[in-house]
């Protein structure tokens, strides 16, 4: 019964708690279980029918080789960094309320505990773009008013400007479109050595496929949809 929704036994609840589903054992069986030992069973089956959480399933067909790409990625970084090859982890997190207090807050006295003013001022939003070293855990990060393509570009040339000179670089990025942008590729191409030509770049299939190009210095590797959370660098920005 705790692994069905009550409506299956014509409960009202939207999810079980002890006393609905006693009350609806008891009209099928009554009083044949108690309380007690319904919640006995249900923590010995490592049940929780009173909770639920979001989840998000990947229809992506690729997305068992594409995560073991990526994950392999990762497992490597720190071997091939030493070789002149390092795995990036570039993302952004947006709508960053900028809050100030209105007032100071007043220290800790004596029979008082620290007081901290309610009260706020709003500076607008920002939008943090960051960039993880999966080799090294170094994070590179910009804070702007907007996350543009330009924005993401601008970024990416403040990474590599900060990092040493490598052989070969890996980028780990999601699926958003300011990713695999014109300004990407027209930044992107130089530093590959190869012609950025915007007549061959202008759908979105043919600059995710440049950006992606194994023989390329600078390779992107995107997440399978819905996937997001393969890139390592979401962790740091959800703390």
């Amino acid at each position: 019964m705790a692994t069905r929704k009550p409506v299956t036994y014509h409960c009202a609840a939207t999810r079980w708690s002890l006393n609905d589903l006693l009350a609806a054992l008891a009209q099928r069986h009554p009083g044949s279980m108690s309380r007690s030992s319904i919640w006995r069973i249900v923590e010995e089956a490592d049940l929780k029918p009173h909770r639920s959480v979001y989840g998000l399933t990947s229809h992506d067909p690729d997305f068992e080789p594409k995560a073991h790409a990526i994950c392999a990625l990762y497992l490597q970084a720190l071997r091939v960094f030493e070789h002149g090859r390092v795995v990036i982890c570039t993302d952004e997190k947006t709508g960053m309320q900028i809050l100030q207090r209105k007032s100071p807050t007043q220290p800790i006295a004596p029979g008082k505990p620290e007081k901290r003013e309610h009260e706020y001022i709003r500076h607008g939003v920002r939008a943090l773009i960051a960039s993880f070293v999966v080799a090294s855990g170094q994070v590179v990060w910009s804070l702007g008013q907007t996350r543009t393509s330009a924005d993401f570009a601008a970024h990416l040339a403040t990474v590599v400007h900060q990092l040493p000179e490598m052989q070969r670089y890996d980028w780990v990025v999601d699926n958003l479109n300011t990713h695999w942008s014109l300004d990407v590729c027209r930044l992107v191409a130089p530093w590959c050595g190869v012609p950025g030509v915007a007549k061959a770049l202008r759908r979105g299939v043919q600059r995710r496929a440049f950006l992606s190009d194994p023989t390329h210095q600078h390779v992107f590797h995107f997440t399978p949809k819905h996937g997001s959370w393969l890139n390592q660098v979401e962790w740091w920005l959800s703390v």
